[in-house]
């Protein structure tokens, strides 16, 4: 199941800086990942690395407050090379990484493009966190937020920054709903309501589908990124 509202063309590109760096080359579409402990960011980082990795050259920064947990687990999943991921440990509140103070983020980004460049896509996961977490646009050129059906089929209802306003929204983990009765039509009319035209995307990393809609979500993301002026 999936509220497409046109995905995946459904574009909205604040383009967060200048799309080209100071050797002359355009940078990496920037895709930031967040969403509350547990929801399933890691596992769509890793879906969709396997996915698009032999297209495209990506990376991946992942954030987490004290440890290198989300970045341990990619690496032990080898979903790409050790060297196309780094970790940044915040110290504090994720959202002051991602969405305040971003030069930890920046600079781990810069430093991939710089070390393993040029890249397609990075990935910037966003250590586990509240339904308030949200991106700098000076940080991600996109952001989608992650929840699961597990947490309640309310959370859409609820709403906050990174249900409203991220650019895609997605239920993980909709092969639970059974067992933890949640239900999955309230929550598509719950979050159609909440987020307007903005995609809406129900997912089960277990399904035949997989990351599949996610991943083509990202692709029409690198082609209007790639088709745009470079300048901010």
């Amino acid at each position: 199941m999936h509220l497409d509202h046109d995905l995946p063309g459904s574009h909205r590109h604040a383009h967060s800086a200048e799309a080209v760096r100071p050797d002359g080359t355009r940078r990496a579409l920037r895709i930031g990942l967040g969403g509350p402990v547990g929801t399933g960011k890691t596992a769509t980082v890793a879906a969709l690395c396997r996915a698009l990795r032999d297209r495209y050259s990506m990376a991946v920064v992942t954030n987490d407050i004290y440890t290198r947990e989300d970045a341990a687990y990619l690496l032990s999943e080898g979903v790409l090379p050790p060297e196309r991921i780094a970790a940044v440990e915040t110290g504090a509140c994720p959202h002051t990484a991602i969405r305040d103070d971003i030069s930890a983020n920046l600079e781990a980004v810069e430093d991939l493009e710089d070390a393993v460049g040029p890249l397609d896509i990075v990935l910037v996961e966003s250590g586990g966190d509240n339904l308030t977490a949200t991106f700098s646009k000076g940080l991600v050129d996109g952001q989608i937020f992650v929840i699961d059906v597990a947490g309640g089929d309310d959370i859409p209802r609820k709403g906050g920054p990174g249900v409203t306003t991220a650019d895609l929204l997605v239920v993980n983990k909709t092969d639970l709903a059974p067992y933890v009765g949640s239900d999955l039509d309230a929550m598509a009319r719950d979050a159609a309501g909440q987020r307007g035209e903005l995609p809406v995307v129900f997912q089960s990393l277990r399904g035949e589908k997989g990351v599949s809609d996610v991943a083509d979500w990202v692709l029409a993301q690198l082609t209007a990124w790639n088709e745009a002026p470079a300048a901010a």
